[in-house]
C-alpha cells in the first residue's frame, strides 16, 4: 500500500481517480479489478473510493480532508485551521497517518513541532506562525503532553526540531518540561526535552526550556545552557570533554574558556561518542566557537577517522544548510587548512 507524498496535490489525486475510471471503462483488467474490489458500479465515485483505499483511507472524503489538513498545517494558515476545527474538532487530535515521510504517524501538534524541517527538500527553515497554530490545536483539545504510549511528548519534538515558539506555547499550557522519551524512541532515547535540544544544537529552545524550569542534570547539559560553575569541580575528565563539545556547538564562549582553563584539552576526542570541539563547531557552522577554539590553540588540520578536517566537515554540511554562518566558518578555516576542499558549483 503506497503512502501519500510529503506534498500531496489534491488535483493530482483527482486525476488518478479519473485516469483509473478511464482505464476501467476502456477494458483495462487491473483498473476494473481495483474498482470492482470496492463497488460493482464503474463510476467516478467508485474510482475515487478505490484511490482512497489504496492510500489506506476508508473513503474519498477522508482522504480529501487529510490532504487539506496537512496543507493547512504546512501553510500555518490559522484562519483555515480555525474553520477546520470548527467543522471537525477531531482534526486536532486524530493521528496523521499514511504519510511517506512520517510512517509511524504523527499527532497534529507533534507535526507542527516538526515543521522547521522540510521533508520534501531536506532543508531546515525558520517558519513564522507555528506557535499560533500549536495554540489553536491545544485550545481544540490536543493533549499538551501527547497521548499515553507516545514515544515522545510534543515538547520533546519541538526541542529536537528547534522550534522555540512551539516550545513556549507548550510550556505556557502546562507541558511537563522534564518528561522523557521512551527507550525505543528516536532522537535521544530516554532523554528529556532539554537533553534533546542540547544534543541537536537547538540553542534557542535550550534557553526557553531553562527559563521554563527544565532540570539541568549534568555538566554536558549545563554547558549547553551556558554555565558550568556548579558542575566543574566534581565532573570527571570525560564529562568535561563532552561539555566542551557541547559548549562549542551552542557557542557558549564563556563555558569554552572555563573548561579549557580548568585543563580540558582543546583537541580532545570523546571516546564515547567521538566528539571533537572544533570539528563539531565547524560541522554545525558555529563561527564564534571556531574562532574561540582556534584562539585556544585548536588544530584546524586534525582529521577524524575518515580523514576529514574541520573545513571538510563544514563544507559537507552545505547540503540542506545555506546559512551565511557556514560560509563564514569556511572563510575562517580555509587559509588554515593544509589541503582544503575546493568548493565547486
Amino acid at each position: 500500500m503506497p503512502d501519500l507524498p510529503a506534498r500531496p496535490d489534491l488535483e493530482q489525486l483527482r486525476h488518478q481517480a479519473k485516469d483509473l475510471l478511464r482505464d476501467a471503462r476502456g477494458g483495462d483488467a487491473e483498473a476494473l479489478e481495483r474498482i470492482r474490489a470496492r463497488s460493482e458500479r464503474i463510476t467516478l465515485a467508485s474510482a475515487q473510493l478505490a484511490v482512497a483505499r489504496s492510500y489506506g483511507f476508508p473513503s474519498w472524503p477522508k482522504l480529501k480532508r487529510e490532504v487539506e489538513r496537512r496543507k493547512i498545517l504546512d501553510d500555518r494558515d490559522l484562519g483555515r485551521l480555525t474553520e477546520l476545527l470548527a467543522e471537525d474538532p477531531k482534526s486536532a487530535t486524530t493521528s496523521m497517518e499514511h504519510w511517506r515521510d512520517h510512517p509511524r504517524g504523527a499527532s497534529p501538534l507533534g507535526y507542527v513541532a516538526m515543521l522547521r524541517y522540510d521533508t520534501s527538500t531536506g532543508h531546515w527553515r525558520d517558519l513564522p506562525g507555528t506557535g499560533a497554530i500549536a495554540q489553536a490545536l491545544l485550545e481544540a483539545g490536543a493533549p499538551v503532553d501527547g497521548e499515553p504510549g507516545d514515544r515522545e511528548t510534543p515538547l520533546i519534538t519541538a526541542a529536537s526540531y528547534g522550534d522555540p515558539d512551539v516550545a513556549r506555547v507548550l510550556i505556557a499550557a502546562g507541558a511537563d518540561v522534564d518528561a522523557r522519551s521512551t527507550d525505543d524512541s528516536g532522537g535521544v532515547p530516554g532523554g528529556s526535552a532539554l537533553l534533546h535540544a542540547a544534543v541537536f544544537g537547538m540553542t534557542d529552545v535550550v534557553d526557553v526550556l531553562v527559563e521554563g524550569g527544565a532540570r539541568v542534570d549534568g555538566i554536558e547539559v549545563a554547558a549547553a545552557a551556558g554555565s558550568v560553575d556548579e558542575w566543574l569541580a566534581d565532573a570527571p575528565a570525560d564529562a568535561r570533554l563532552r561539555a566542551l563539545v557541547m559548549a562549542a556547538d551552542h557557542q557558549r564562549l564563556d563555558v569554552i574558556d572555563a573548561l579549557i582553563d580548568a585543563g580540558t584539552p582543546v583537541d580532545g576526542v570523546d571516546e564515547a561518542f567521538g566528539g571533537h570541539p572544533l570539528r563539531m563547531a565547524a560541522a554545525n557552522a558555529r563561527p564564534a566557537s571556531v574562532r574561540r577554539l582556534l584562539e585556544h590553540g585548536a588544530d584546524p588540520n586534525l582529521r577524524d577517522d575518515d580523514g576529514r578536517t574541520p573545513f571538510d566537515l563544514c563544507w559537507q554540511g552545505r547540503r540542506g544548510d545555506d546559512r551565511p554562518e557556514r560560509a563564514e566558518v569556511e572563510a575562517i578555516l580555509a587559509p588554515l587548512t593544509t589541503v582544503p576542499v575546493e568548493p565547486s558549483g
